[in-house]
């Protein structure tokens, strides 16, 4: 029972990188009792290059933004793995925060978020379902299409 959720994750073909460094002056998460925070997340993929690159609704598509949430949530449970050492310490997947590098018209954020949304579900199974806000910006950091931020209750 001890491997069950990276069992899963090698059945997804999912192999968990080495965690980003900060960029600026944060960190990567913060633990303060039950809960696991961790920070903002871009769509870098296991190549080291971004899944995903520009705007929403412009150069990159709906179905190229869910890739970019998925790629988001494996760099997110990444850190969860450096965190807690062990991804069966996660009892929860509270929440996720989703910012979306949009065109000005652009209203399918949500879609896009359901990539990352969809892996916490197959990994986690009821215990990946979690809140939720998907947000559309005007930019975000290296030109990303895609940023996702989580909320963890541990043990």
């Amino acid at each position: 029972m001890a491997q069950v959720v990276e069992q899963k994750l090698n059945a997804l073909g999912i192999m968990l990188p080495t965690p980003a460094a900060p960029i600026a002056n944060y960190v990567g998460f913060v633990r303060t009792g039950a809960l696991l925070v961790v920070s903002g997340q871009i769509c870098v993929g296991a190549d080291g290059k971004l899944v995903a690159k520009g705007k929403l609704g412009d150069a990159v598509s709906v179905e190229d933004g869910q890739k970019a949430a998925r790629a988001c949530a494996i760099n997110l449970l990444a850190q969860v793995k450096v965190a807690l050492g062990d991804l069966n310490k996660v009892v929860r997947v509270v929440r996720l925060g989703g910012f979306i590098n949009s065109a000005p018209t652009f209203l399918d954020g949500p879609k896009v978020m359901n990539g990352a949304s969809d892996l916490m579900v197959e990994v986690f199974g009821d215990k990946g379902r979690h809140a939720r806000s998907t947000v559309g910006v005007a930019a975000l950091p290296v030109d990303a299409a895609v940023e996702v931020e989580g909320l963890f209750e541990v043990a």
